[in-house]
């Protein structure tokens, strides 16, 4: 279903719920890219800020669900003035974001060792990241992109 080619170009807040399955991040990936083009950010851009909302997803569906896939992830994505505001919610388990540290590249590389650069990538790409953990009940990373 392709219904992110239906958006109302007047809509300033989008919302999807699905379960937290890896297969239901390809939908997330087109609204997030849809919705970011439609505001004005150029495809690079959109690419960037696309890939920064798949990695906090998938963050969820492996870390906070431990791939069970009959939980939720909330994706609210908010067009404000000249910033698109993208709100990734769970109920999993939460973790300390200051206690995560900035991963060694070069270590990476050579031990070939994969992932653990979501966090240190998500911040990269967006213009400001916060986090709100209260495990169990709510945890949040919202993601600002400002529009130049």
């Amino acid at each position: 279903m392709k219904a992110v080619n239906i958006l109302p170009k007047t809509q300033k807040k989008f919302h999807l719920q699905l379960p937290s399955q890896s297969n239901n991040l390809a939908l997330i990936r087109e609204l997030v890219s849809k919705v970011a083009s439609q505001v004005g950010f150029d495809t690079d851009e959109a690419s960037k800020i696309e890939l920064a909302v798949d990695e906090a997803c998938t963050n969820v569906i492996k870390h906070a669900y431990s791939n069970n896939a009959n939980e939720m992830i909330d994706v609210l994505i908010k067009i404000d003035n000249r910033k698109l505001i993208i709100i990734v919610s769970d109920k999993g388990k939460g973790f300390n974001p200051d206690k995560v540290q900035v991963p060694d590249l070069n270590d990476s590389i050579k031990s070939g060792r994969t992932g653990g650069l979501g966090i240190c990538l998500i911040k990269t790409l967006m213009d400001k990241v916060d986090f709100s953990m209260k495990p169990g009940l709510k945890n949040q990373v919202k993601m600002i992109k400002y529009l130049r």
